[in-house]
Order: structure tokens, then C-alpha cells, then sequence
């Protein structure tokens, strides 16, 4: 499968656009434009009135203003380096055209005197004297009819000016060809929608701030296009992962039994609703692929391991993946008792299993012996062989994305896949995300969990902190001490790791204070972990490491330094770290006064709720699609047009569309799947193509 002709043009070389030269495609290529088709999605951002006016007098300084004028004298500069000065005349009054650094020779050639012009430009007040610097455009009369009446305003990068960019789309809008409608007929006319060349050239051509507004119609219909384009992709990506041999995993639910039994309490009605969609998806002949969202202290590992018991009971496998060695392990010690009160065999395997001992774990693997394994990414290494694998449980963590799970889905083992995230998100970055998936969602806690009291408190008491601390410590209870950097850094000052444990040890006493960091050797990590867990250390010193994973009940209490330099999920995942046993547990988030106005926002979201998706959906609107998950390490895309946090009922809608379109013509040979296909292309959704010549 190739490219459609009718393309070609849009994905020439950007030399081939006039006034586009090599060293003009280089920094064109510091705005992601690479190609003609580039600049078509690189929409203009706000726009300057460039209607022609009577005077300058009609407008209040500083002010954009477009006149026609008759030229009078021509001043030179009166010392070296000053500028040169052109008198002009409008309709009502005098005023001065100013230019640094030019030719008189230049400047009567452009500005005869005695000759009409227009000018447009910036009109400033100097003096009391009304003059314009350097006007944008200066046009014969007859010329000014081509000067857009709202003249569009596009980013732009060191080399690339205004006319550069006007000039190059002007000229790429000229190779727009005509192309079949891929959108839905109705869904186009109930929303009024041009088509999509249409909607390309009135994008580009604004008539007012409206017209560049994300409401504007030729705008939400860009943007539909590129997340259908994204929508019709995952659903390629989740038809081929279902269309993969699978396998009925039908379990009997006697080791599932045993678990719930040896639980000290119920499930809530979220994990059970989970449970049964999971075991339905299991049980059909069809590769599973779900993702199970859930907010922390959701309770998403005990229904990952009920779905592996499934495995088990089908007579196969499951295995756990987490994206770190040390989340892993905490995976392998919350399991376990699981393991052990319905009699499964429980195994790790990590990067650190090395030489007989790693073998020998191998050898159990395809032997079956080992029932449920958990491991880092590294058991999909080609050594690395079930017996019979029927369920990849997947914690997600924000590392694994489309890629990674389309990559899974390749190897062509027959397994169900679950990826877990514990990062509660808003549907619209779920949709872009995880569009590819079917999703269950834990929006309830289990019951007997307590809420965390949170509360804001200067650095400025840090010595009552330290005491309220040595109280705790005292009654036998124990706390997490976050800080943000493991060093010093010399550009911002934040209290490094190694000095809030020495402070602490120093006001504690010796063995009180355990301290562990990304930057330490595994074994004395481990050790440190080990400490706390097992109650000989009360106070662990600690950078970000500990924000998934760790699971200490008798932890109650959570002090994070210099709060306001965290995000919103990252906070809330750290306060999570506590709440988890019996005792009432508080979370202490120190900053350093003065807060910025989102900073203080920020916090005050924190201590006024617990609930994880309400603090994602805050988080979005705060910072930004962008921002709030780092695309590069999870899989969200970027879109040019479509904006995520202000257009989620459009992501929707591109859901729906995508998948029906795929129900009705699944090998998008219809007119309209023939379209989509060009569509798919035109939005460089090579894998998507793939898929079709696969599916």
C-alpha cells in the first residue's frame, strides 16, 4: 500500500513553496514543519484588524491602524544610527513613518512624495507626535485590495516572519485537492461543518477573533479530523489485538474463593463490577485487551490477582509486569499472602536473577510449576518461555503506551492483557490514551479506609513539624519524609535527601531514620526498604521514589517538602502512601512562602479532596493536556489542531465514530472507508495502514 497520488503534492519537499529555500526548511523544521501538509495544521493563533480607516484619529494609541495617506518630506537621520523620517498625511491628520537603518534611495522609491500609499502599522505616541515604526505593509492604493481585511497571526521561530509563513500557505492552500468526505454525513450537518478543504482554507483565512476560536466551526472540524484519524488507529490497533488467536480462559472459582474468604473484608461494588467484565472478556474466545483505571487505594491490585487466579483455574499462567525492579518486589510482598491462602505458586523475576538461580526459575516457568509470575518487562526476553501464559497483567505507570501494548499484541502469544494504571485520568486523555482498550474503572474506595487529613504548613515550622514527628515516633507510629531533590542543586535551593536525613537523625536519634533515593546501589535500597517495612526504621527519608508502589499500613503519617514545586497527581500519588492501616493518618505538605497564585491552587485542590479524578480533571485544566503526562514516556499523542483538555466531547465523538465505521466496513473498502484510508494517510497514521493490510 502506498500513498494516494492525490497526495503527493502536500508531502513534497518544503522548497518546492516559493520563497522557500534550504535555509528556510531548516527553521521551518524548528516548528515540526517538514512538508507542505505541515503548514495546512499549523493554524493561525490570533489575528491583526487590517481594515482601512478614514485617520489615525479613529483609533486609540498604541493601536494597529490601516490608512491611506499622501507621502510628504523625507527626513534623514540627524546623527548616525538615528532614524529616517517621512511625514505623511491621512483623511484627518499628520504623522510620522520612522525607519532604523534605512537607504533614502530605498525609502523614496517606496515612499514618493506626492504619491498615495497605504500604510499599516503599529501607531505609537513619542513625544506627543503620532508615528508608526517600521509599518508592516506599505502598498499602492490599487495593491491594498489584496491586504487581508484581519490579517492571520501564526507562530513563528528565529528566521520565519509573518510574510514567510502567509507566503508559504497561500501556496500550499493552492495544492489542496478535493477529497472524499470521511466524516459522518449527519454528524457533519448537524454541527454545520464545511468540508474538509473548505474548512482548511477558511482556517487559514480568519474574518474575525471568532474565526480562530476553538468553537469556530472550520476549527472543530480540523480537530475531529485529526482525533478520528487517532480514534480509527486504536481501534485498528484493539480489532487487531482482539482478531489474535485467543483463548477461552474459563475459570472454576475455587481459588478465588479461598482469597475472598482470607480477605478481612468485601470487595467493593466497582472491584466486583471489574471482576465479572474481566472474567466475561476471559471466558470469550477473544483476546482481551482492558485497561482497569482506578484511583489509589482502589483496591486494583487484589482484582489483577483474582484475574491471574482465573489463569490459573483455566489450567495456565499469569504473569505481573511493573515497569521498576522495586515495584516488582512490592508487587511480589503484596501478593503473596494472596498467593498463599489459595495455595498458588508465586515467583519473581528481575534483571537481578542471574546465572543457576535465574535458570532454574526458567525451567520451573516452562515446566508450569510456577503459576503466577511477576517480573519487570524483561520477562518478555526471548528466553524467557511459559508453559501455557493466558493472562499479562501490565502496571502501567505511565511507561508502557500504545506503542509498547501494539508491540505485545505482535508477539502473537495467545495471552489476555490487563494494563493497570494508577493515575486517575480524565476521559478525554483516557479516550487518547487508551482508546485502543476496553475500560474498567474503580471509582470507589474499600470500605474501613480512612481519609488522610491534609494540611498546608510553612517551612517557616519546620522545628514544630520535627516535633509533632518525634511525638508520633514515640507512640510507635511511622512517616514517609519526601523531598524533592536527592543533591543539592546550585541554580534552586531544595532541601537535598541526604540533608533532611541527616537533620532528622540528628533530632530522632540513631536507626529512627531510614533514607532511600533513586541514586543508591539496589542491595542498599532494598535494605532500607526492608527496615521500614519491618518497623525498625519509624522515619523514611525519601525522593519521589517511593510514589507507587510502597505499602506500609502502619505508616500514617506523609510530610512532603516543598510541595509546591510537585504536581497535582504526583502529590496525590505520594499521599496515597499513607491511610493504608487502621490509625488516623495525616499528610503534611510544607511550602516555602511566598505561593504562586497556581501553586497555592494547587495545594488548596489537594486539602480540599481525595478523589483522584476530580485532582486529574483539576490538574488538566491548570496545566494542560501537555503537561499532565509526559507524552513522550506514555503514549499520548501531540495534536497540531485538536486541544485535549478543551475538546473532549469531540475525543468522544471520534470513539463512536471510529468504531462504527469499523462495525459497518471492516475492511474500509466503502466509499467512506476508501475516504478514512485517505484520511489515515493524509494524518501520517502509517501503523494505522499497516494494520488494514494485516487485519
Amino acid at each position: 500500500m502506498s500513498r494516494p497520488p492525490v497526495l503527493f503534492p502536500l508531502f513534497a519537499g518544503l522548497e518546492t513553496l516559493p520563497g522557500v529555500g534550504e535555509r528556510t526548511a531548516k527553521h521551518f523544521a524548528q516548528m515540526g514543519v517538514e512538508r507542505p501538509r505541515d503548514l495546512l495544521f499549523t493554524l493561525p493563533y490570533a489575528g491583526i484588524d487590517r481594515r482601512l480607516r478614514q485617520s489615525i484619529r479613529d483609533a486609540v494609541p498604541p493601536a494597529t491602524v490601516t490608512v491611506e495617506v499622501t507621502v510628504g518630506a523625507h527626513v534623514p537621520p540627524r546623527r548616525k544610527g538615528g532614524p529616517a523620517r517621512v511625514f505623511v498625511r491621512d483623511a484627518g491628520t499628520e504623522f510620522q513613518l520612522v525607519f532604523f537603518h534605512a537607504r533614502a534611495d530605498q525609502l523614496q522609491k517606496q515612499l514618493p512624495t506626492g504619491q498615495r500609499r497605504v500604510v499599516s502599522g503599529k501607531v505609537e505616541l513619542f513625544d506627543g507626535i503620532a508615528q508608526m515604526v517600521h509599518p508592516d505593509h506599505i502598498l499602492r492604493p490599487e495593491e491594498a485590495r489584496d491586504l487581508p481585511a484581519w490579517e492571520p497571526v501564526y507562530p513563528l521561530t528565529a528566521g520565519i516572519t509573518q510574510r514567510v509563513v502567509a507566503k508559504a500557505v497561500a501556496a500550499t492552500l493552492a495544492r489542496v485537492p478535493d477529497l472524499p468526505e470521511w466524516a459522518d454525513p449527519a454528524l457533519v450537518a448537524r454541527e454545520g461543518w464545511p468540508g474538509w478543504a473548505a474548512a482548511v482554507r477558511v482556517a487559514h483565512a480568519p474574518q474575525g477573533a471568532d474565526d480562530v476560536a476553538q468553537f469556530a466551526p472550520a476549527r472543530r472540524r480540523l480537530a475531529y479530523d485529526e482525533l478520528f484519524a487517532h480514534q480509527l488507529t486504536l481501534a485498528l490497533a484493539r480489532r487487531t489485538i482482539r482478531r489474535g488467536k485467543g483463548r477461552a480462559s474459563v475459570g472454576t472459582g475455587a481459588l478465588q474463593r479461598r482469597v475472598l474468604a482470607a480477605l478481612p473484608y468485601a470487595p467493593t461494588g466497582a472491584q466486583t463490577r471489574a471482576m465479572a467484565e474481566i472474567a466475561d472478556d476471559m471466558a470469550d474466545g477473544r483476546r482481551m485487551n482492558r485497561l482497569l483505571q482506578g484511583d489509589v487505594g482502589a483496591g486494583k491490585t487484589l482484582v489483577a490477582f483474582l484475574a491471574l487466579l482465573i489463569a490459573v483455574e483455566a489450567g495456565g499462567q499469569g504473569v505481573m509486569m511493573a515497569p521498576t525492579e522495586i515495584l516488582a518486589r512490592q508487587h511480589l510482598e503484596s501478593l503473596r499472602p494472596l498467593a498463599e491462602s489459595a495455595g498458588v505458586v508465586l515467583e519473581i523475576l528481575t534483571g537481578r536473577d542471574k546465572g543457576g538461580e535465574r535458570a532454574a526459575k526458567l525451567a520451573a516457568l516452562a515446566r508450569g510449576d510456577i503459576q503466577v509470575l511477576v517480573g519487570t518487562h524483561a520477562v518478555f526476553q526471548k528466553d524467557v518461555a511459559f508453559h501455557d501464559l493466558r493472562l499479562a497483567v501490565v502496571d502501567e505507570q505511565h511507561r508502557f503506551g500504545v506503542e509498547q501494548r501494539m508491540e505485545l499484541g505482535a508477539k502473537g502469544t495467545a495471552a489476555d492483557v490487563l494494563v493497570m494504571t494508577a493515575t486517575p485520568i480524565p476521559r478525554s486523555l483516557a479516550l487518547a490514551q487508551f482508546g485502543d482498550m476496553d475500560v474498567s474503572v474503580l471509582d470507589e474506595k474499600p470500605a474501613g479506609r480512612k481519609p488522610v487529613k491534609t494540611a498546608l504548613v510553612s517551612t517557616a515550622r519546620m522545628d514544630e513539624v520535627v516535633a509533632h514527628l518525634r511525638k508520633a515516633v514515640a507512640e510507635g507510629r511511622q512517616a514517609y519524609w519526601v523531598c524533592p531533590l536527592v543533591e543539592e542543586s546550585e541554580v534552586v535551593y531544595l532541601t537535598a535527601a541526604g540533608d533532611r536525613f541527616r537533620a532528622l537523625r540528628a533530632a530522632l536519634g540513631e536507626g529512627v531514620v531510614g533514607l532511600v533515593h533513586g541514586q543508591m546501589p539496589p542491595a542498599e535500597k532494598d535494605a532500607a526498604m526492608a527496615d521500614f517495612v519491618a518497623g525498625r526504621s519509624r522515619v523514611l527519608v525519601a525522593t519521589t521514589v517511593i510514589e507507587v508502589g510502597v505499602n506500609v499500613p502502619n505508616a500514617s503519617i506523609m510530610v512532603i517538602e516543598r510541595a509546591e514545586i510537585f504536581g497535582l497527581a504526583q502529590l496525590h500519588q505520594l499521599r496515597g502512601r499513607v491511610g493504608r492501616g487502621t490509625a488516623e493518618s495525616t499528610c503534611l505538605l510544607l511550602y516555602q512562602a511566598p505561593l504562586s497564585d497556581s501553586a497555592e491552587r494547587r495545594l488548596q485542590v489537594l486539602r480540599d479532596t481525595e478523589d483522584g479524578f476530580r485532582i486529574a480533571e483539576e490538574d488538566l485544566a491548570m496545566r494542560g493536556a501537555g503537561d499532565l503526562i509526559g507524552t513522550a514516556q506514555s503514549g499520548l499523542p501531540r495534536f497540531r489542531v485538536a486541544d485535549l483538555e478543551r475538546q473532549a466531547d469531540l475525543m468522544a465523538v471520534a470513539q463512536t465514530d471510529a468504531r462504527k465505521l469499523l462495525h459497518d466496513d471492516p475492511d474500509l473498502t466503502g466509499a467512506r472507508g476508501q475516504a478514512a484510508r485517505t484520511l489515515l494517510w493524509l494524518m501520517e497514521q502509517d501503523k494505522a495502514i499497516r494494520l488494514i493490510s494485516v487485519g
